[in-house]
């Protein structure tokens, strides 16, 4: 009697290394220049197959309360009900449904956002960094994200008419990410 052997992977659990990782956005302000901002605190976790990667689940959180632009007063207004109501709703989310290799280090990740309680599906491209050891011998992976949501898609409605035109805050939102994560043993 003949047996086939089954190759089967195990699967790979990922955390977020914090410390080297951002989420950043900007968006157009006044139709002139951009302003940037970013979360400075989220987690994110990936559960892989072994290092194959399009066969991942993605989760990541976000405090919305975290989101910093380097100016207090806007930064408080973003956190009001105008914006992300923080009070109301403290996370916003990401999980991930599929994550398709393009070419050699290319992906295209394929997500539910929710923000404000509004959950659409959104796209970002994703470059794969890599994987390497660390000096302490920790298994790293990195990945660079890019890709642009519609605000007012999630409840994010908040804007002024200029005197000459045109609106104080744009519609679209450019989201970027670097983020590295460590294997759990």
């Amino acid at each position: 009697m003949e047996t086939t052997a089954v190759k089967t992977s195990a699967k790979a659990k990922w955390a977020l290394d914090p410390t080297h990782s951002e989420l950043a956005f900007k968006v157009r302000h006044m139709m002139i220049t951009n302003v940037k901002g970013e979360f400075r605190k989220f987690d994110a976790s990936i559960v892989s197959d072994g290092t194959d990667f399009t066969k991942s689940s993605i989760d990541v959180t976000i405090d919305a309360a975290s989101i910093f632009t380097n100016e207090d007063k806007r930064d408080g207004h973003l956190k009001s009900a105008d914006f992300f109501d923080v009070e109301n709703y403290p996370t916003l989310s990401f999980q991930g449904k599929s994550f398709k290799k393009e070419d050699d280090d290319e992906y295209k990740l394929t997500g539910t956002l929710t923000i404000k309680g509004v959950s659409k599906e959104v796209e970002l491209d994703v470059e794969f960094g890599g994987i390497n050891k660390d000096p302490w011998g920790n298994e790293k992976v990195g990945f660079s994200l890019e890709g642009k949501i519609n605000r007012k898609d999630f409840g994010l409605n908040w804007n002024a008419a200029l005197e000459t035109g045109g609106v104080l805050v744009s519609e679209e939102v450019k989201i970027s990410a670097e983020v590295q994560f460590v294997k759990q043993a």
